[in-house]
């Protein structure tokens, strides 16, 4: 048992100007892999012992591995997959301007486009005007599709993603750390022509992503399963389902979670759980207490979920009638990804000390609604992150 709170974050970190001009060059093709890959080793170096020097404890590599081209970074939590998954095909269509309209039905759960999501749709004005930051700084680009059997071809990106790491940890002195990867639900969101049924789709991902999975834990690393889709999906079907279909549609990607991490060692895995990293409303978010239940039929060691935005931070009440699944643990977000204020330490150790009340301070790992890259600028986000760790000495100050 620890008598401190540890501290961690949810993944993406900046990128400094000369990986994303890197970045950017490897795409045309004027830079080699040699120059490359120094200047990645380098810039995850100093994004680890950054971390390390702050007082963070469970780390990780910024998701600097999660490659893609472009001045902003948005998106690489999710367009990273598309080179380690074998079955696709890339198309021109991006995901964020997609037009085509799906509809649901009672029983038959379907995502429609981001365009078409109810948020969007209830703030169409605020969404469509360029001045109200809603989709400040989002590249576009072409999304694949799924053409033929899902298999896992990433087996070199993932060994990169995890020598980048444990080369940079054993150089900072680094406690423990992490790597962030795709869920199966979240990659499952790609258009589908090959598999005759949705839980075909999840269930050829789990298998896929087993792999990626395995070479995080095996490399002795915890395993982050990005898995927005278990939230945010909520808003992309239109019209409104019920939630009792919305929690069977969800049994099918947390079964999949479940299989896709099988025999893996439990206390090495964590579910990331969000609402969408926009900055907009919110306003449809489907409520905490509408999925948890599903949720922590999960079998992980942990869960990670936002606890500061606005729509949400009043929900950390989901916990005072639930008991955690032994040896768990929970990751609560204390600073927001979506607002440029710097929240105060004596808050987020307020915010602590609050779940810890709930589940005990010993299963309380302090951490930020989701990953901070490309989202904030880079002073406001290592700020944010600072906030963190003072507010997480503050706590453990008066908990243990």
């Amino acid at each position: 048992m620890t008598n401190k709170i540890r501290t961690t974050h949810v993944g993406s970190l900046p990128r400094t100007p000369e990986l994303l001009a890197a970045n950017n060059q490897r795409a045309a093709g004027s830079i080699d892999d040699a120059e490359f890959f120094e200047i990645l080793q380098h810039s995850v170096n100093e994004v680890v012992r950054r971390q390390v020097e702050m007082g963070v404890d469970i780390v990780n590599e910024g998701e600097y591995g999660h490659i893609t081209s472009g001045a902003v970074d948005y998106g690489a939590w999710w367009n990273y997959s598309f080179s380690r998954l074998g079955g696709l095909t890339m198309t021109e269509e991006d995901r964020w301007a997609a037009q085509d309209v799906v509809r649901s039905t009672p029983g038959n759960i379907k995502l429609t486009s981001f365009a078409d999501r109810r948020d969007r749709q209830i703030f169409a004005d605020a969404y469509n005007d360029p001045e109200s930051g809603i989709f400040a700084g989002r590249a576009k680009v072409g999304n694949p599709k799924f053409t033929g059997p899902i298999t896992y071809i990433g087996q070199d990106e993932v060994a990169t993603d995890v020598n980048l790491l444990r080369t940079a940890i054993d150089a900072a002195g680094a406690e423990a750390g992490f790597v962030a990867a795709l869920s199966p639900g979240s990659a499952a969101r790609l258009k589908n022509e090959h598999y005759d049924t949705d839980e075909q789709v999840v269930q050829a991902c789990a298998d896929a992503l087993h792999h990626e999975y395995k070479a995080i834990t095996d490399a002795g690393f915890t395993v982050q399963l990005d898995a927005p889709d278990l939230a945010e999906a909520w808003d992309q079907i239109n019209p409104e389902p019920s939630v009792a279909d919305f929690q069977d549609w969800l049994k099918v990607r947390i079964d999949a979670i479940n299989s896709g991490l099988a025999g893996l060692p439990r206390e090495l895995t964590r579910l990331h759980i969000c609402w969408g990293s926009w900055h907009g409303p919110h306003s449809t978010d489907v409520p905490f207490e509408d999925i948890i239940d599903v949720i922590l039929e999960a079998k992980v060691g942990g869960f990670s979920f936002e606890a500061s935005s606005p729509r949400h931070a009043h929900e950390w009440r989901v916990w005072s009638n639930r008991s955690l699944p032994a040896g768990t643990v929970i990751y609560p977000g204390l600073v927001s990804h979506s607002t440029n204020a710097i929240e105060h330490p004596r808050l987020v150790a307020d915010r602590i000390v609050k779940f810890a009340e709930q589940v005990g301070p010993e299963n309380v790992i302090a951490s930020t609604d989701c990953g901070l890259g490309g989202r904030l600028h880079s002073q406001i986000a290592w700020a944010k992150l600072e906030s963190v760790v003072k507010g997480a000495e503050i706590a453990t100050r008066e908990l243990f």
